[in-house]
């Protein structure tokens, strides 16, 4: 008789489901990355450089009657109302200018995970350049009217404070925005510029020439109604003009580019 060879069934052993990466892994990661490139570096080495620079700039040529905190805090701040920005658009841009952005996203395949990260590390580098602005205007405070022999002048409280933190972060979110919506460095440095000084410019010409638009332009110009931040305490009606604008200008072209990132083809 031939024996018959009977086939023994292979029992395959489900294979447990990964876990799924943390979100705190991916901030880190992305915050990592910000630091990894000497680009990146020294983007934001220069935020700590500038603030150095603009406290000596005071210090120098101030007047004494000028040294006040509000002095030492404006002129840190201004250039970091043009770096922060940046650091937000190569935060974005880098994964498609360094063709990074394959290895990233099948690493992480939920992109809107990856995106959101990088929104946290773009707003926290802005909070914390801030707070640095805000440290490095106190000791100029403290130095400058010594060396004068003025008194010292702590004109800006904590609401002042945190709108202009606010201010700061908006400007950076524009930033993030156009990354998102144009994902090229170069693209989206050039649109922030143009968003930001020309189409201000604009605007303001043409308020002063027509008097339809005057009572418009805060409406509809989200800069104009951003740099109200920087004056004070807001009205209600100031509150509503910075969120329809903001809106406007930020949250719908937001969506609109996180939308196509979500469903175009990295390659």
């Amino acid at each position: 008789m031939t024996a018959v060879a009977v086939e023994t069934p292979v029992v395959r052993t489900a294979r447990p489901t990964p876990a799924r990466i943390p979100m705190s892994r991916i901030v880190s990661v992305e915050l990592r990355k910000s630091f990894d490139t000497r680009s990146g570096f020294w983007l934001l080495a220069s935020i700590g450089i500038t603030a150095v620079i603009a406290t000596g700039a005071v210090l120098l040529f101030a007047p004494d009657s000028a040294l006040t905190y509000d002095t030492f805090a404006g002129a840190i701040g201004f250039p970091m109302a043009v770096i922060l920005p940046m650091v937000a658009v190569l935060s974005v841009t880098s994964e498609w200018s360094q063709r990074s952005g394959l290895t990233t996203f099948t690493l992480v395949p939920h992109r809107g995970r990856t995106i959101l990260a990088k929104a946290y590390v773009a707003v926290g580098i802005g909070i914390a350049s801030m707070l640095l602005a805000f440290s490095l205007g106190a000791v100029g405070n403290i130095i400058g009217p010594m060396i004068a022999g003025t008194d010292r002048v702590w004109d800006d409280g904590p609401a002042v404070l945190a709108n202009i933190v606010l201010a700061n972060v908006l400007g950076l979110m524009v930033g993030f925005m156009l990354g998102v919506v144009i994902r090229n460095s170069a693209g989206a440095i050039v649109a922030y510029f143009v968003y930001s000084f020309v189409l201000p410019t604009l605007s303001m010409v043409l308020a002063a020439s027509q008097d339809w638009f005057k009572d418009l332009q805060p409406w509809i110009d989200f800069n104009y109604a951003q740099g109200n931040l920087f004056n004070g305490a807001l009205s209600g009606e100031q509150w509503a003009q910075l969120a329809v604008t903001s809106i406007v200008w930020l949250v719908i072209p937001m969506a609109i580019g996180i939308r196509m990132v979500l469903r175009s083809e990295v390659k």
